[in-house]
């Protein structure tokens, strides 16, 4: 895989990446980003959850003059709530160069968006709203050097069709155009065919991954309570060697300097570390002197250990081949192995992507007690107590046993010999800097939760008064403004 540092990307915007947690490109970004550096003209043929907002963001915002006053890029997506994820990204994206997108959509106050307009670089827009400014002139559109249309196909099948021509035609006819769509019907490739400037072809197909020899499971968790949950299945699992992946450096660092202050035996791997360090951890690992490693996605790149018999995602990837290739560090050479992933509720939508691309289905866990975690340390010693008297000659202690049998209780005794050999984990309190989670929205939701418009294409007229309705409702989820999603 490419890693975005390798793009030549300009430092505001690897530095948003950065705190994003992204190191490596999925294939729809490695294959568009560089193509839209170069202001060609793209088709993307992308299912969602393949990380397309980044592949159109990231060129758009290299290219984004702040000298220059008015809206420069255009994104125009089929939902309002496809709209709020979509700036909600990019706001991410181009934190670190000062850059913002502003999403507008039917149904929010008209006043306040024009106002808003006239400070924002970037705009994400449904085909209605987006026109409504067109024809009042309250959006300006000459300095528009980029045009996005994302999801086209479903803007087609909602009628917005005629829409987007329009639209296209307001535009600057020197602007570069990248247009995404899960499928190409004929109306979409004629778009492509007359409104784009010799386009680059882009086709990533979602790949149905299998993963066998591992069991997969998932916590629902707060993020404030990952940590703590994450040593109290350490305890319970007691795992040979394990890996917690994490989504950023920092993250990385600080999980394994609390698993350490925690008394557990980890350290950890990333790329700003020297290839000497890393080569060294991964040593101790191999050779089981550190049992936890954690580590980003780039860090554990073709890491191949077959005595790995634990992953946890404390961060869920941000596509389903990185989920694939991580839990993919166990269950090898035939070996049975688990995975168990973190997910907050704002992630759920990432976590049925993953079972509908792995075609198999993860089981929820309950988030375990520190009683149970305890008991797990407990039943480890236990373990280790009939395993030493099974496989040892103990002649030379059992005179020492019959003496202290004559002194106390059996049970005392054996009760005593088990705390000294139960690891008893300090309660150092352990901060994490915030990571913020991801959001794909899942485009298989239940077709039920949104009506669809008919054949054709055509609106959905109002019988009463024949006018459009646009009170359409798609059938994409919301999810309140403030996530951090990672929109596909």
């Amino acid at each position: 895989m490419t890693t975005f540092q390798s793009l030549g990307l300009s430092q505001p915007i690897l530095k948003s990446l950065d705190i994003m947690g992204f190191e490596e490109t999925t294939p729809i970004q490695e294959q568009t980003i560089p193509l839209g550096l170069q202001g060609k003209d793209v088709i993307g043929q992308a299912q969602t959850g393949t990380g397309k907002t980044a592949a159109f963001g990231i060129p758009m915002l290299e290219k984004i003059d702040k000298q220059v006053k008015g809206v420069q890029g255009l994104v125009v997506a089929p939902t309002r709530e496809l709209a709020i994820q979509v700036a909600e990204e990019m706001n991410r994206l181009g934190k670190s160069k000062g850059v913002r997108a502003l999403p507008i959509y039917g149904g929010s106050n008209m006043e306040r968006q024009i106002r808003a307009l006239k400070s924002n670089h970037i705009v994400v827009a449904t085909p209605g709203r987006l026109l409504d400014h067109i024809r009042r002139k309250t959006i300006k559109l000459q300095n528009v050097h980029t045009a996005v249309l994302d999801e086209a196909d479903e803007m087609l099948n909602m009628g917005f069709i005629d829409d987007i021509r329009d639209i296209l035609k307001a535009l600057p006819e020197d602007r570069q155009t990248l247009l995404f769509s899960a499928t190409m019907p004929k109306e979409i490739r004629d778009i492509a065919t007359t409104l784009m400037n010799n386009p680059e072809e882009v086709k990533v197909k979602a790949k149905e991954m299998t993963v066998e020899n591992i069991e997969q499971f998932y916590v629902e968790i707060p993020e404030k309570h990952k940590f703590d949950t994450l040593t109290r299945l350490l305890d319970i699992h007691d795992p040979a060697l394990a890996i917690v992946f994490g989504r950023t450096k920092r993250r990385v660092d600080e999980v394994a300097d609390g698993l350490q202050a925690r008394g557990f035996s980890a350290e950890g791997i990333h790329g700003d570390l020297t290839q000497g360090k890393r080569m060294s951890t991964l040593n101790k690992f191999k050779r089981g002197r550190i049992e936890i490693l954690v580590a980003t996605d780039v860090a554990a790149r073709g890491l191949d250990i077959s005595e790995v018999s634990h992953v946890y995602n404390f961060d869920i990837p941000q596509d389903p081949e990185s989920y694939v290739h991580r839990i993919g560090r166990t269950g090898r050479a035939g070996r049975k192995g688990e995975s168990i992933s973190f997910v907050t509720p704002r992630e759920k939508d990432q976590l049925h992507l993953i079972e509908k691309l792995t075609k198999k289905k993860v089981e929820r866990l309950k988030v375990p007690s520190s009683e149970e975690a305890a008991r797990g340390q407990q039943k480890v010693a236990v373990e280790k107590l009939i395993e030493t008297m099974n496989n040892n000659n103990l002649n030379n202690y059992k005179q020492s046993a019959n003496e202290l049998l004559e002194q106390y209780d059996a049970s005392d005794l054996l009760a005593s010999a088990l705390k000294m050999m139960t690891k008893e984990r300090s309660e150092v309190p352990v901060r994490l800097s915030g990571v913020q989670p991801i959001s794909v929205k899942n485009a298989q939701r239940d077709k039920n939760k949104g009506k669809k418009y008919g054949k054709g294409g055509k609106r959905n007229y109002n019988p009463k008064n024949k006018s459009r309705n646009r009170n359409f409702k798609g059938k994409r989820g919301y999810q309140n403004k403030g996530r951090n999603s990672n929109a596909k």
